[in-house]
C-alpha cells in the first residue's frame, strides 16, 4: 500500500514540477499576492484632501485650521470662497472633506457662546468617511478643551474644573495598524485558494488527458490514489504559508507572536477541509474549466463570511448561522490569534476541535463520492 502511494506521489510531483508555468503558480504567485494585498489591504488613512472654507478670518478661525492642517491627516488643497465651490468639489470626489468656518466664529468664542464649524464629508466611502470624523472630533475636542482651560485659567478657576484623564491602551496591535489585522487574513485566504485550485485540478486532470480509466483498471485502491493525489498539495500549500509568513515578517514587519509549528499544525488540521472539498469539487467536474468556476463559486462565500474583512457579529442573525458551517471562519480566527495575541493549544482549541471534525466529515464525504465514481 505505501509502496503505491509513494509511486503516485513521485509522479505528482513530477508533473507539478515539470511544468514551469505551474512553479510560478504555486510559488511566485503568492508571493506577489501577499506583496499586493500587503500594500491595498491597509485602512489607515494618513491623507484626507481637504478644502478651506473660512469666512470668519480670524486669529481664532486659523488656530482651528491650524491643528487640522498641521496635523498628518488633513492635507489643504484648496481654499475656496463660496458655498457653490464646496458643493462642486464634493460632488466631483476632488475633496474628501470641507473646512466651513462662517462668520462670527471668533466672536461668538471671545463673549463665551457656543461658536459652529461645519464639515462636509463625502460619504461614498462610509468607512473612510467615519475614520477622517472621528480624526477631526478628536482635533475639534483638543481645541475645545484648550479654550476651557485658557478660560479657567483666566478666571482664576483652574482648581474648580473637573477632568478626566483618559489613557487609552490598545493590546496586542499597540499602534493599532490595520495590516497587521488585514495581513494574517491575507494568508489563510491564499492557503484557501491553492489549496483547493489545486486539489480541484487533480482527478478532473486525469479524467481529461484519458488515464483516469488506467487508474481505474489498476491494483491501487481508491484511498491509495485519493492520498497519494492530496499528500503533494497539503505539502505545497505548508510551503506556501511558510513563504508568504516570511514574507509578511520580513518585508512588512508583521508580527509573528505565536508558535510558527503551532501554525503550521493549525494548517494541516484546515488543510483536511479545503483538500476534501477540492476532491469533490474535482469528482464531480468532467472539465478543468468547471472545476475552476466551481470553485471561485465556493470561495467567494467562503472569504466573505470568514470575518476576514466584515465582523461576523454585525452580519444578521441568520447569516451568522451560516457561518458556523465555514471552515474559514475557524481558520481566520487561529491565524490572527497566532500572528497577534501568541495564543496557544490552550485558547485555540476551540477552534480547532469543530475545524478538525469538519475536516474529518468533509474528507470522508468525498472519499465516499469518490469511490462511487471510481465503481
Amino acid at each position: 500500500m505505501f509502496e503505491r502511494i509513494r509511486a503516485i506521489l513521485i509522479k505528482e510531483f513530477k508533473q507539478i514540477f515539470r511544468d514551469p508555468r505551474m512553479k510560478t503558480v504555486i510559488f511566485i504567485t503568492p508571493l506577489i499576492q501577499i506583496i499586493l494585498f500587503g500594500y491595498a489591504a491597509n485602512k489607515d488613512i494618513n491623507y484626507v484632501p481637504t478644502a478651506i472654507f473660512d469666512r470668519d478670518n480670524t486669529s481664532e478661525s486659523r488656530e482651528l485650521l491650524r491643528r487640522f492642517t498641521y496635523s498628518k491627516y488633513f492635507v489643504p488643497e484648496h481654499f475656496i470662497n463660496n458655498e457653490r465651490e464646496q458643493t462642486k468639489l464634493l460632488d466631483r470626489g476632488v475633496t474628501t472633506v470641507v473646512i466651513h468656518i462662517d462668520r462670527g466664529f471668533g466672536r461668538n468664542l471671545e463673549a463665551g457662546k457656543d461658536a459652529a464649524v461645519q464639515l462636509a464629508f463625502d460619504g461614498t466611502d462610509s468607512n473612510t468617511a467615519m475614520i477622517v470624523m472621528g480624526y477631526a472630533n478628536t482635533i475639534i475636542g483638543d481645541y475645545q478643551q484648550e479654550l476651557s482651560k485658557n478660560e479657567a485659567l483666566a478666571t482664576g478657576k483652574i482648581g474648580s474644573v473637573p477632568s478626566v484623564d483618559l489613557r487609552d491602551r490598545a493590546w496586542f496591535n499597540g499602534n493599532l495598524i490595520s495590516r497587521n489585522y488585514y495581513l494574517p487574513g491575507v494568508i489563510a485566504t491564499i492557503v484557501t485558494m491553492m489549496s483547493l485550485l489545486l486539489s480541484a485540478m487533480a482527478i478532473v486532470k486525469e479524467k481529461e488527458i484519458g488515464t483516469m480509466e488506467q487508474l481505474t483498471v489498476s491494483p491501487i485502491m481508491p484511498i491509495e490514489l485519493i492520498a497519494g493525489k492530496l499528500l503533494p498539495f497539503g505539502v505545497i500549500a505548508l510551503v506556501q504559508i511558510t513563504l508568504v509568513t516570511l514574507l509578511g515578517v520580513l518585508w512588512f514587519h508583521l508580527p509573528l507572536r505565536g508558535n510558527l509549528f503551532l501554525l503550521l499544525f493549525s494548517t494541516c488540521i484546515y488543510l483536511f477541509t479545503t483538500l476534501g472539498i477540492g476532491l469533490f469539487i474535482s469528482t464531480v467536474s468532467s472539465t478543468q474549466q468547471e472545476a475552476m468556476m466551481s470553485v471561485f463559486l465556493f470561495y467567494m462565500p467562503t472569504v466573505l463570511l470568514s470575518g476576514f474583512a466584515y465582523p461576523i457579529a454585525n452580519m444578521p442573525q441568520v447569516i451568522q448561522w451560516f457561518t458556523i458551517l465555514n471552515p474559514l471562519r475557524y481558520f481566520m480566527v487561529v491565524i490572527r490569534s497566532i500572528f497577534l495575541k501568541g495564543s496557544g493549544i490552550d485558547i485555540l482549541w476551540v477552534q480547532l476541535v469543530p475545524l478538525f471534525f469538519m475536516g474529518l466529515i468533509v474528507i470522508g464525504f468525498s472519499t465516499l463520492k469518490f469511490r462511487k465514481a471510481m465503481s
